[in-house]
């Protein structure tokens, strides 16, 4: 671990810090050779998918497809690390409790399938069919389907992730939590209003033609790093780049690109960014309003700004927006965004000038209680101008892991459409049920309550990603059963139920031999891409399953005698999976010609075609008004003279999601520490403490319930007034269940209201040690 420190990184994203940083990743994991040569195959036509971020390919043919974050990924993937038996006889589970995330996850790769046994709190050996055996029995004795709750990681391919629910379904419930229900939920329920899909429209060619680019609440240097060529191109050809954010970012200023040689030999960058605009945290909403309420002021002197045709030809609804936005008040808009109405006209004067424009954005948007409306208002705002359905245009919101979007497009979702459920009679000869099922939120509380009994995980680390940390561990607790599918020890095989098994599968850079020789399996990123990713190392153990084959043999156990379904037979060679998910899916048509293809196909997008799926079959401009009553709103309230901040969950540079792959923020410029908050110098001076002083959050609900997280630097930082920023998994404490996005359901972790207060405890190594999570609950 990195000295800690607080030293402000001066230079760009990228860059020579990137390629250190990829070989200190490699190092790290005993993996140099190894490492270096599996990075060789990341994103390539007969390689592997990077299972990082879900930013698309733009060269299948370079010999450098990856980013930093990427490499950490492949790094820890490839680890010669191993975690087996000996490990689990030698630590009981109330020992690893209390490690860091940061220990758990770096022991290395999980080598054989664990039963948990309280009788002496270890985990021990189990055989595949046992473990299969127990879950099965455990499933059959509910008295009702629906008890039992399936959780999807968006890194589970889309072959895994149509047997998952297929199972499940046969089975009989639709509780599929996921990682959308946490992210870019709102982007989908948004967009399915407005415009009749749920994915953004645009491809990477856009990127080359537009004029403009709006990223609204997004860090690509951190969080897509690969995204950060595609601006660097843009910003040299004289796009203009508009970032909307309340922090600034290193990737949205400069960025240097490591596979640019003259470049890296000159120690040179790319200005990123022609107009950064730091708004409090949850004023994106204003902002928009703000810059739409400036086009139309502009319309009504007599500048003809709006494409009436567009607007006549394809929309609803522009006239009772248009006359809202006629008596919206600008100080209510600048008083929400924290910014002048000249800072919002200007950035509504870039939009004007650009006759072509994409609109990016990340969970700074969604992670907000009026995250579907804000979403709305960045739609509405390209329709004014048509900017959907054309080159160089359109929404795109960025999503985090590599198949999220596959995921759902497979059926995992707890609300499955009419046309998904017919489909899936038609094919596999069962009746599927219709009710509704458990989100993320939703499957907390059913835990929590008795109604959730059984808990299965196909990947991720569900007792770290979500929110209100002391009421999941205590949901989780309260299971009969949980489940884990995974690759390495994370904190959900630690807080875990009554049994509880660690089912260890194939990574995304491995062989996966099946019955007919080597396999691959498809993902689809964030633009609809769907391509094939075949592994090239061997498994890290020979006892590791695939994914598919765990949900396969997991489903001819438990569904012995009642399904249909050949499930042994699907397993033996992946291309049968796909012909069943092209009988399911009509966009899937000559699925296993298609995907041969070298970076693979694009499925239909009705909206990119200004085919508008919505119930009038026009494209819809909603009305909104400027959120009131929110809970920041009302905490300040209540709170009085007390200083109620707005707090927003971040990751740091060494993390990808709750994988914490190191302790350092190079971007930030924290060292060997994570128990930081970021607040304005003025700020801090309020509270009457100064800069690297230790303050304890508390959150402010109206619950009753107590909910802290304690022990964290103040480091001040350019961020705005009444806002601060600090990590998950950390904070993730702090986020009431009960506060999610309207519409939407996800957790609100973007905008927590919460006190900050001196803290009351000594500091020690080991309470604050790097890397450390939240404390043991």
């Amino acid at each position: 671990m990195s000295q800690q420190k607080i030293e402000f990184y001066t230079g760009p994203a990228g860059g020579w810090g990137a390629l250190k940083s990829v070989g200190k990743a490699l190092m790290q994991q005993d993996t140099a050779l190894k490492g270096a040569k599996t990075l060789l195959s990341a994103n390539q036509p007969d390689g592997f998918d990077c299972p990082g971020c879900a930013w698309p390919d733009r060269n299948h043919a370079s010999t450098f497809e990856f980013c930093e974050n990427g490499a950490k990924a492949v790094a820890a993937e490839a680890t010669s690390r191993r975690v087996t038996a000996e490990f689990f006889a030698q630590h009981t589970v109330a020992d690893l409790a209390t490690q860091s995330d940061f220990y758990l996850e770096d022991q290395g790769r999980l080598t054989e399938p664990m039963v948990y046994q309280a009788a002496d709190d270890k985990y021990h050996p189990i055989a595949w069919d046992d473990a299969f055996a127990l879950i099965a029995q455990q499933l059959n004795a509910l008295p009702d389907p629906n008890q039992a709750i399936f959780y999807t990681s968006g890194r589970a391919s889309n072959e895994a992730a149509f047997l998952y629910q297929l199972f499940v379904r046969e089975y009989g419930t639709n509780n599929f939590p996921d990682c959308s229900n946490m992210c870019h939920e709102p982007s989908g329920s948004g967009m399915r209003e407005s415009v009749g899909i749920g994915k953004g429209t645009v491809t990477l060619d856009d990127f080359e033609q537009a004029e403009a680019i709006f990223i609204f609440g997004q860090n690509p240097g951190t969080n897509h790093p690969r995204m950060l060529g595609e601006l660097r191109q843009a910003a040299k050809r004289g796009a203009r780049i508009v970032s909307i954010n309340p922090l600034r970012e290193r990737g949205l200023e400069r960025f240097a690109d490591p596979q640019d040689k003259l470049q890296m030999a000159t120690m040179g960058d790319t200005p990123i960014s022609t107009h950064y605009f730091q708004l409090r945290i949850g004023g994106d909403f204003a902002f928009v309003k703000g810059m739409m309420k400036h086009l139309v002021e502009l319309q009504d002197a007599g500048e003809d700004v709006l494409d009436h045709a567009f607007i006549a030809e394809h929309t609803i609804g522009f006239d009772a927006m248009l006359a809202d936005l006629r008596t919206e008040s600008w100080a209510l808009l600048e008083s929400e965004c924290g910014l002048s109405a000249e800072h919002i006209r200007a950035a509504a004067e870039v939009y004007r000038q650009a006759k072509s424009v994409i609109a990016c954005w990340g969970m700074g948007i969604t992670q907000h209680q009026n995250s579907v409306a804000t979403i709305q208002m960045i739609t509405n705002l390209l329709l004014m101008r048509g900017n959907i359905g054309r080159p160089g245009a359109g929404p795109c919101p960025v999503r985090g892991h590599s198949n999220v979007q596959g995921d759902r497009t497979m059926g995992i979702w707890e609300k499955p459409p009419v046309a998904l459920l017919q489909n899936l009679e038609k094919v596999f000869g069962f009746t599927p049920p219709q009710a509704h099922g458990f989100d993320t939120v939703e499957s907390i509380q059913a835990m929590l309550d008795g109604r959730g009994k059984v808990f299965f995980a196909l990947g991720g680390n569900f007792a770290a990603a979500t929110p209100d940390t002391v009421q999941t561990w205590k949901a989780l607790r309260n299971c009969d059963l949980t489940v884990h599918v995974t690759t390495k020890l994370n904190r959900s095989h630690i807080v875990h139920g009554k049994a509880a098994l660690i089912l260890p599968c194939l990574g995304r850079t491995e062989i996966d031999m099946q019955a007919g020789g080597v396999q691959g399996v498809t993902v689809e990123d964030s633009m609809s891409m769907v391509h094939m990713s075949v592994g090239i190392n061997p498994p890290a153990s020979e006892q590791l399953l695939s994914e598919p084959a765990i949900v396969a043999r997991l489903a001819a156990a438990t569904l012995a005698g009642r399904s249909q379904t050949p499930w042994l037979w699907l397993l033996e060679d992946y291309s049968r999976i796909r012909d069943k998910i092209e009988a399911v899916f009509p966009d899937f048509k000559d699925f296993n010609q298609r995907v041969k293809v070298p970076g693979g196909f694009r499925l239909r997008n009705t909206a990119s075609e200004r085919v508008w799926n919505t119930a009038s079959k026009k494209a819809v401009f909603k009305t909104h008004q400027v959120p009131t009553g929110t809970p920041l709103q009302r905490a300040r309230e209540r709170k009085g003279d007390a200083i109620v901040f707005a707090l927003m969950t971040t990751r740091s540079h060494d993390q990808y999601n709750t994988t914490i792959y190191g302790a350092d923020d190079r971007y930030r410029g924290v060292y060997g520490q994570r128990r930081v908050v970021f607040a304005h110098a003025d700020d801090i001076r309020d509270l009457g403490m100064k800069d690297g002083d230790w303050i304890d959050f508390h959150t402010v609900w109206d619950d009753g319930e107590e909910r802290r997280a304690d022990g964290f630097k103040l480091v001040a930082y350019n961020i705005p007034r009444g806002c601060v920023a600090a990590y998950y998994p950390e904070t993730n404490p702090l986020v009431p269940l009960s506060s999610v996005a309207a519409n939407a359901g996800t957790p609100t972790s973007k905008c927590i209201p919460v006190l900050m207060l001196p803290h009351k405890k000594p500091q020690t190594v080991a309470a604050h040690r790097a890397g450390a999570s939240q404390a043991v609950v």
